[in-house]
């Protein structure tokens, strides 16, 4: 289960809805707690694909060394991937699973043109599948 504060899940709806009509990216951070994961912070990059955004992302080897650095100095672990799908479902594509990694969970946010979102997360199972992953909205105290 994936727990994200509404501060984190705000920027992120803005980073999707400030690179309309491409596709946004970056990292999120938190804590685990047994099978929960509690979302506190986040690192927005740029998407770094060659090309049309609109369809795809990249994020450069150099951000992923930042997110590793940035977890470091903040005592915060590296969980999450994020990316928004515009004017499409927020349900991962073969791209999407191809380029994914067993440990993280993957937010996609689907955004359409009127300012419609919605914000999904997903898991790779043992056979490399995504699988749907409970996401819950929580004040941090």
């Amino acid at each position: 289960m994936l727990i994200i504060e509404p501060k984190i899940r705000q920027l992120i709806l803005e980073d999707a809805q400030q690179a309309f009509p491409d596709e946004c990216c970056g990292f999120v951070f938190g804590d685990e707690q047994g099978e929960t994961r509690i979302l506190k912070d986040i690192l927005i990059v740029e998407n770094a694909k060659e090309g049309d955004k609109r369809r795809r992302f990249e994020i450069s080897p150099k951000d992923y060394l930042r997110a590793e650095r940035y977890a470091l100095e903040h005592d915060l672990t590296l969980l999450s991937v994020y990316h928004s799908h515009p004017s499409a479902p927020a349900i991962p594509s073969e791209a999407d699973r191809v380029a994914a990694q067993p440990y993280f969970s993957y937010i996609i946010v689907s955004i359409y043109d009127r300012g419609r979102t919605e914000l999904l997360s997903w898991r790779l199972n043992d056979d490399f599948q995504f699988e749907p992953e409970q996401v819950l909205e929580h004040a941090h105290n």
